[in-house]
């Protein structure tokens, strides 16, 4: 499955396990202010399961995919942990995913991460575009 809008990525959020995913974001937003493609990695890190559920194997792989046409090349790599990407940004991904699994502070709601998704989802229309 490939995602193509922001509103389709949102109905499979809310369909997910969104606080996980809200508090990883925002650990993410804290140690990284101005990078909204790790920000956004770590928020749907996660949708591998919504995709095939009860199918756990490659879930990594398959949200990667999901993902890459609408949030493009880095945000894949990035869900998918590729070495081909900075290795302190998979670290610090997978760092913001553990620690979100038990933090305990208000990360806000989905609806507050729309913009965000739809910045980086049109950056990489308009940067596919130019190609």
């Amino acid at each position: 499955m490939e995602l193509r809008s922001v509103e389709e990525l949102m109905d499979l959020l809310h369909a997910g396990r969104p606080q996980h995913a809200l508090r990883t974001a925002a650990l993410l937003r804290r140690g990284r202010p101005a990078d909204k493609e790790l920000q956004v990695a770590g928020l749907v890190q996660g949708i591998g399961p919504l995709l095939a559920p009860g199918d756990e194997a490659d879930s990594g792989r398959r949200a990667a995919a999901a993902v890459r046409p609408l949030l493009g090349e880095r945000v894949c790599r990035l869900v998918r942990g590729d070495a081909g990407v900075a290795d302190d940004d998979v670290l610090r991904l997978r760092l913001a995913r553990e620690e979100g699994r038990t933090a305990g502070f208000d990360a806000g709601v989905l609806e507050d991460w729309r913009t965000v998704l739809e910045l980086v989802a049109a950056r990489h229309c308009r940067l596919d575009a130019v190609d």
